[in-house]
């Protein structure tokens, strides 16, 4: 059988881009339960249009090798690159982002213009790939991303991959301060961890973002966390992938909605 060849690439949770002739529901369910080094937890990975080249890459290399096994069945995946995948993947090139559930349902999410709202002083973003940094932040989803990529900065990587968390951090500060025994919005983080950053925030006015953890470990959270979407940013530019509303999520994909 003649298989469509695809390229992936995979966002969470390494980062990498692959050679698959498996489809993307396939795909997400190979990567969470159908191989033998399998990985159990979430997985977030995008399609990457199969005519794109970069010199960095072996792409064609790669494709040629990815052929069925002797028995028939499709080659699940033929790895291209581990390393510094990202920055050398450019955004025109990213089509469906797959959000999947450690139980291998996945939603597809299609790429649309920057998110520019922000409807609270200071939010939480949750740095994906290559940096997986949690922050505290007054800038809202393009200025942040136009902060984290920026080769002035120490703290930065060329292209960046985040989201935002569904959380009223100023709520939550309130509440703890009334309630020492107030529980975290973030499993990882104490409570005040948090309620300390906030407070750094407002003490420096020079101070736009506050790093809480170094890494933002997607496993601990549930995608309803997510507020909104995820976000790529690098060079200026951004792409941004909204997530449908629950109720839409539930009606339309209620596997995945169920495990979400």
């Amino acid at each position: 059988m003649d298989y469509e060849k695809r390229l992936y690439m995979i966002l969470y949770p390494n980062q990498a881009l692959v050679a698959s002739q498996l489809d993307p529901e396939m795909f997400a369910k190979h990567y969470t339960s159908g191989s033998s080094r399998h990985y159990s937890g979430k997985v977030i990975f995008a399609e990457i249009d199969k005519n794109y080249r970069n010199d960095y890459f072996r792409i064609d290399e790669v494709l040629e090798k990815t052929v069925p096994h002797e028995d028939g069945t499709p080659k699940a995946t033929k790895f291209i690159s581990s390393y510094r995948v990202l920055e050398h993947v450019d955004f025109s090139a990213i089509g469906t982002l797959y959000v999947t559930t450690q139980e291998g349902y996945c939603l597809g999410l299609n790429p649309g213009a920057c998110d520019e709202s922000m409807d609270q002083d200071v939010v939480l973003y949750a740095e994906i790939a290559p940096m997986r940094m949690l922050v505290l932040s007054e800038m809202h989803k393009k200025d942040f991303g136009d902060y984290i990529t920026n080769p002035d900065n120490p703290k930065s990587a060329p292209k960046q991959f985040y989201t935002q968390f569904d959380i009223n951090i100023v709520d939550f500060v309130n509440r703890f301060e009334q309630n020492p025994f107030e529980p975290s919005p973030i499993p990882t983080l104490h409570p005040s961890t948090i309620r300390d950053g906030f407070y750094e925030l407002k003490k420096y006015p020079s101070k736009h973002n506050k790093g809480l953890s170094l890494s933002s470990n997607l496993d601990n959270f549930s995608y309803k966390l997510i507020k909104n979407g995820f976000s790529f940013s690098g060079g200026g530019e951004c792409l941004y992938y909204q997530i449908p509303d629950y109720k839409t999520i539930e009606k339309e994909h209620f596997k995945f909605w169920r495990t979400m």
